[in-house]
C-alpha cells in the first residue's frame, strides 16, 4: 500500500504531466484549459459539497468530497507553482503556534 505522502506526490506529479495532454482525454487538461478562474471554482462547488456531507453526517460522501477538494487545490497549485512541499513546509511554520496567534499574524 503507498503512503499518505507517496499518493500526494504521485497525484501532483500527475497533474502536473498531465498540463501538456490532450483535452479532450484529460480532466486536468480541460481544467487548465478554463483557466485559474474556473478551477477556483470547482473547489468551492467541492467544499461546499464537503460541508453539505459533515451537515448530513455522512462519512463516506464527506470522504469522497475531501478527495475532491484535494484533487481540485492540487489542480489550482500546479496552476500556481505551488508544490506540496510549499505547504508542508507551512504548515511545519506553524506548528506549535496558537491558532489564534497564526491567524492574527496575518491581519494588517
Amino acid at each position: 500500500m503507498i503512503n499518505n505522502n507517496d499518493i500526494i506526490k504521485k497525484l501532483e506529479t500527475v497533474i502536473k504531466n498531465r498540463k501538456s495532454s490532450d483535452a479532450d482525454n484529460s480532466y486536468v487538461v480541460s481544467l487548465f484549459s478554463k483557466g485559474r478562474k474556473k478551477i477556483s471554482q470547482k473547489i468551492g462547488e467541492e467544499a461546499v459539497e464537503l460541508a453539505l456531507a459533515g451537515v448530513a453526517d455522512d462519512k463516506n460522501e464527506a470522504i469522497a468530497e475531501s478527495a475532491d477538494v484535494i484533487f481540485h487545490m492540487m489542480v489550482l497549485w500546479a496552476d500556481m507553482g505551488i508544490t506540496a512541499d510549499d505547504v508542508y513546509n507551512e504548515l511545519a511554520r506553524r506548528e506549535g503556534v496558537s491558532g489564534i496567534d497564526e491567524k492574527n499574524s496575518r491581519e494588517p
